[in-house]
């Protein structure tokens, strides 16, 4: 037996396996013939292992069940090398993460993330000691820069945020706090010549009410600016005062040499690194043909589109009155007709409705689900947490069970996914159990959208609008699984997101020959509020497809209209916009790390009542965040070219209030959406394209949003 093993293991060796990369994906394929072991291993048992995979990477060390388990070193054909502890097939607790140019991470690891405690070290010297959350600064950290300077504070989503201590390398230093990686709101900076101002602060420089004091103790206080107009400023000399001071001498001697020194660029990240791995066809370990997995063990599969375009994604979290709204009855102060009174969308599912009984098993779940009694849980979830096998099912008799109410509905089973991630999101989102069970779960029914959407999938409405409730496919429930690590990650990381927020993951079971199942996500509906919502944009940064191509008197206030129908450019307020920019950056960096595309940013605009005058401008009265609730305005554009994507400005400004988020954000860049491009690339031109490679979908994202997202100058 020994002979016969070492002789097929020899013929495997000398196997050589071609790579097929279809477009520009970096899949790598494994085929079951290359896989071998040396022993049949029982399941869960942990062995020493050294694999040399099909692709060029390395891997040495403790295995088990198919997958690094213990502590193991694996090599990058790219140098890239992680050393370290290992859990089934995720970086997982104490490790080293070294990049080509010279850079390293010594610390902990979560799912394939820099979290927890642990030092980087930058290609050029630079150090940070600290605690880190999803690859990013976040909590107590010391940065020192290799020029000489020096911070030591508080940091948030990877910049210096809270109480900090900056020290330049003159011996200047200041101590106070800090907003977006810059000086803001109170603080105070002694310089090294002994002059010191102390007073508030705004986006690095001295702004407000404050003093500064030379060395020779002659005193400014009073209103800071960098705008010479708007200081308002009392000197108070010195005794022997013989220098004549310029206050502007704070801005042009002392402060142009303490600027704060850049973040890091860090080129790859290790989540980011994918990990080509396979199972053996032997003993315990099925025999599978192995896709890519990230290196936190999250597979790439074949995924269909999630999420429609129809209104949906994201929660104002507030309870809503009716959205019946008598709203401007004609087109004076708008840019086109409005109607005096719009209706709520959906039929309302009834006794006699097709769907009213699966309805009634959904609403009977749903209580059992959350109304369940346990412990609080708490935010830092184990891994086995997200794990797809954590699942519940539920026995639902008519006559009612220990654990269940008798119900008017045939018998069906429930199962929920991942119960206490979900218990957790919700937890996060501040949404209280008992108002999560009365919107879905009271007395009023479900209202079902007219039509299904592209993925054939329906549409349900909570009756105060709060929530919208999916249908999905298996393959679309296996996608949010995958990633509901790394997703649950980001939205402890980035309060602003504006990625779609998910609170439960359930299918019910009915009974009978079919033995059909009905698998649904609910979500949070992006337009719930008291105002109407006049137009609705679907947004992605590409032309072919993108047009409605409807008259404007057929125009609905639920109509959806795409990019080529986009006539407007979104001015938002200084103090939004530059959070507006780098959320996006986030989170188009998290979408092209999880390898989706094809994702929009859905757009909601409310006209205010201007009577007449269309030009005046509202500030912020607050209680907004970003993306819900936002006062702004709108700038009308002209196209010379009807195919083009971005127009002239016009000057032309309307009044409104803004919802926006990020949705459909469950599309894998699978081999369909591969051979879609392909195809599409022999008729059209590759990049007006929707089906692009999720690096590429990313970047034109981006820089379309981020061209017609400004600042409002007014």
């Amino acid at each position: 037996m020994k002979a016969w093993e070492a002789t097929i293991r020899k013929t495997q060796q000398a196997k050589k396996q071609a790579t097929n990369i279809f477009g520009s994906a970096h899949v790598a394929h494994v085929d079951d013939e290359e896989t071998e072991q040396d022993e049949i291993h029982a399941a869960g048992e942990v062995y020493h292992e050294e694999r040399y995979l099909s692709n060029g990477d390395y891997y040495t060390g403790h295995w088990s069940d198919g997958a690094p388990h213990g502590f193991g070193k694996y090599w990058w054909t790219d140098g890239c090398m992680y050393v370290g502890d290992w859990f089934k097939g995720k970086t997982m607790g104490k490790g080293t993460f070294s990049w080509p140019s010279g850079a390293t991470y010594d610390g902990e690891f979560k799912s394939g993330y820099m979290d927890g405690e642990g030092t980087y070290t930058g290609p050029t010297g630079d150090t940070y000691r600290g605690h880190w959350i999803m690859n990013l600064k976040h909590g107590h950290g010391v940065k020192e820069y290799t020029n000489g300077d020096r911070y030591e504070g508080e940091w948030c989503r990877g910049l210096q945020e809270g109480n900090g201590k900056y020290k330049w390398k003159d011996g200047s230093y200041y101590i106070g706090e800090w907003k977006n990686g810059k000086m803001c709101d109170k603080g105070k900076i002694i310089f090294s010549d002994g002059s010191m101002y102390e007073g508030e602060w705004d986006d690095g420089l001295p702004k407000g009410n404050g003093s500064f004091k030379f060395a020779d103790e002659c005193e400014y206080h009073g209103n800071w600016s960098k705008d010479p107009e708007e200081q308002n400023l009392t000197l108070s000399p010195c005794v022997d005062c013989v220098i004549e001071h310029d206050p502007q001498q704070v801005y042009d001697i002392y402060l142009k040499d303490c600027e704060i020194s850049p973040q890091d660029k860090v080129p790859i990240l290790p989540s980011q690194k994918k990990l080509a791995v396979w199972r053996s066809s032997k003993g315990n370990e099925p025999a599978v043909r192995q896709r890519r997995t990230s290196v936190d063990g999250r597979m790439d599969g074949n995924i269909d589109k999630e999420l429609s375009k129809m209104g949906t994604l994201d929660d104002n979290e507030k309870n809503m009155k009716s959205r019946d709204d008598t709203s401007l009855s004609s087109s004076e102060g708008s840019p086109f007709r409005i109607p005096s009174v719009v209706k709520k969308q959906g039929e309302t599912i009834s006794k006699g409705h097709k769907n009213y009984e699966l309805m009634l098993n959904l609403q009977l779940g749903i209580r059992h689900s959350v109304g369940r009694p346990g412990p609080v849980p708490s935010l830092d979830l184990k891994s086995s947490a997200f794990n797809p096998k954590e699942k519940v099912w539920t026995r639902f008799p008519p006559e009612g069970s220990k654990y269940t109410p008798p119900h008017q509905s045939s018998e069906f089973r429930w199962k929920d996914y991942c119960p206490l991630v979900f218990r957790t999101l919700r937890m996060l989102f501040k949404v209280d159990a008992a108002d999560y069970m009365l919107s879905i779960c009271g007395d009023s029914a479900l209202r079902e959208l007219s039509s299904p959407g592209k993925s054939g999938s329906f549409f349900y409405l909570t009756h105060d609008d709060r929530y919208m409730i999916k249908t999905i496919k298996k393959t679309e429930v296996k996608a949010i699984l995958r990633m509901l690590s790394a997703y649950y990650n980001h939205f402890r990381s980035f309060e602003h997101t504006l990625l779609t927020k998910f609170y439960g993951l359930h299918c019910v079971k009915l009974t009978g020959a079919a033995q059909k199942k009905v698998r649904f996500i609910i979500m949070g509906n992006l337009f719930c509020t008291d105002h109407v919502i006049h137009r609705r944009f679907d947004l992605k940064g590409s032309s072919l497809g993108r047009l409605t191509d409807k008259p404007e008197s057929e125009i609905q206030t639920t109509t959806i209209l795409k990019d080529l129908d986009l006539k407007f450019m979104f001015r938002l307020d200084k103090n939004w916009i530059q959070e507006f920019r780098r959320q996006i950056d986030r989170d188009s960096d998290f979408l092209e790390q999880e390898r989706i595309m094809d994702y929009s940013l859905l757009v909601g605009l409310h006209f205010k009542e201007t009577n007449g005058d269309a030009t005046y401008h509202v500030p912020d009265p607050g209680g907004a965040k970003l993306g819900i609730n936002m006062h702004a305005r709108v700038e009308k554009m002209e196209r010379k070219n009807e195919m083009e994507l971005i127009g002239e400005p016009t000057g032309v400004y309307y009044d409104v209030v803004m919802f926006f988020g990020i949705i459909d954000i469950l599309q894998d860049y699978d081999i369909t959406k591969k051979l879609e491009h392909a195809y599409k690339s022999f008729q059209y031109d590759p990049t007006s394209i929707s089906a692009v490679d999720p690096r590429q979908y990313s970047k034109r994202f981006r820089d379309f949003i981020l061209k017609i997202f400004l600042e409002d100058e007014a």
